[in-house]
C-alpha cells in the first residue's frame, strides 16, 4: 500500500525521490506513456498485491479461489525476486539498456529500492506457502470428521 501511495503521489505531480527511482530524464519530462504506466498502472498493481496479500491471510477458503490465490502468491513471489535480484545484478555490473544511470540513482535503487522487491518476495513466498499449509491442514482436519 505504501509503493502505491508513492507511485500515486508521483502520478499527480509529486517529485520527492522520483527523480533518483526513475532517472532525471523520465522525472523531469513525464512522457505520458510513463505517468499512465510506469506511475498509474504500477500504483494499480500495487493495490491488486496489497488485496492478494490480504486474500492470503484468509483462511478458510476453498476449490478455485484457494488455488488462485495461491497460484498469485507464488506469481508475486516470483515477479518480486525476479525483477528486485535482477536490477540488482544489472546495476552491480554496470549494464544499463536505458543510457547513463546516476550515482545517486544508482546507490538509492541498490540500498533502498531493490532490498524492498526482494523482502517482498521473500514474504509473498512464505505467505503463499502458508496459506498452502493451511489449506492442507483444513482438508486434512475434514477428511478425518467425515471418517
Amino acid at each position: 500500500m505504501a509503493f502505491a501511495g508513492l507511485h500515486f503521489f508521483w502520478a499527480l505531480g509529486g517529485e520527492a525521490g522520483l527523480e533518483v527511482s526513475s532517472g532525471e530524464r523520465l522525472a523531469s519530462e513525464r512522457p505520458a506513456w510513463f505517468v499512465a504506466g510506469g506511475l498509474w498502472g504500477v500504483g494499480f498493481l500495487c493495490l491488486i498485491g496489497a488485496a492478494v496479500a490480504i486474500g492470503l491471510q484468509r483462511r478458510g477458503v476453498r476449490g478455485w479461489r484457494w488455488r488462485v490465490l495461491r497460484w498469485l502468491g507464488v506469481a508475486v513471489c516470483a515477479l518480486l525476486l525476479t525483477r528486485g535480484l535482477a536490477i540488482e545484478v544489472l546495476l552491480i555490473a554496470g549494464v544499463s539498456a536505458t543510457g547513463e544511470i546516476s550515482d545517486a540513482q544508482k546507490f538509492w535503487t541498490l540500498t533502498l529500492w531493490n532490498p524492498w522487491f526482494v523482502l517482498g518476495g521473500v514474504l509473498f513466498g512464505l505467505a503463499a506457502h502458508s496459506f498452502g499449509k493451511g489449506m492442507a491442514g483444513c482438508t486434512a482436519d475434514r477428511a478425518a470428521i467425515t471418517q
